[in-house]
């Protein structure tokens, strides 16, 4: 299998388990984070629709993520899941800095900053630093799931 299709089929697997962990944690209690809510509300406000596009959104970009996970581990030669783990882990991090502080707030009309205000249209509450706003172990939730999918991704693709 090349390279491509191992990402792909580890990039399904691990958006799977990426996304039933995030669920999860927010059905327990664990987060208040609600990752395909805050992807699809910045296509519509309407609150059903926004989840049926934020998953199909978020599943399309871990295969995307997966493909690169994979040109990274033929660019170094190497594959693994623990390499992949040490991925995700990175994923995670940028994801709850520069992605959901800084790109997505561009794009999301939706999204609070800290230099709105919700006088007129209400918001939705900013991530803040490593998603520290949905609660204390909302990070440590993230990174987990994101360092599973790295994983998934690490050990499907052999190099």
């Amino acid at each position: 299998m090349t390279v491509l299709w191992s990402s792909l089929a580890g990039g399904f697997l691990g958006t799977l388990v990426l996304s039933t962990v995030l669920r999860a944690a927010g059905e327990l209690g664990i987060t208040r984070m609600d990752l395909p809510f805050l992807l699809g509300t910045t296509v519509t406000d309407n609150r059903r629709r926004a989840k049926v596009y934020g998953y199909v959104f978020h599943f399309l970009n871990g295969l995307a993520f997966a493909v690169l996970y994979g040109l990274c581990f033929e660019a170094i030669g190497r594959s693994g899941w623990w390499l992949g783990a040490l991925l995700g882990a990175l994923h995670a991090l940028f994801t709850a800095t520069v992605l959901v502080n800084v790109l997505l707030p561009v794009i999301h009309k939706r999204i609070g900053t800290p230099e709105t205000a919700a006088n007129e249209v209400a918001l939705i509450e900013p991530p803040g630093f490593l998603m520290l706003n949905y609660g204390r172990n909302t990070f440590l939730v993230t990174l987990a799931a994101h360092m599973a999918y790295g994983a998934l991704v690490g050990w499907a693709v052999r190099i």
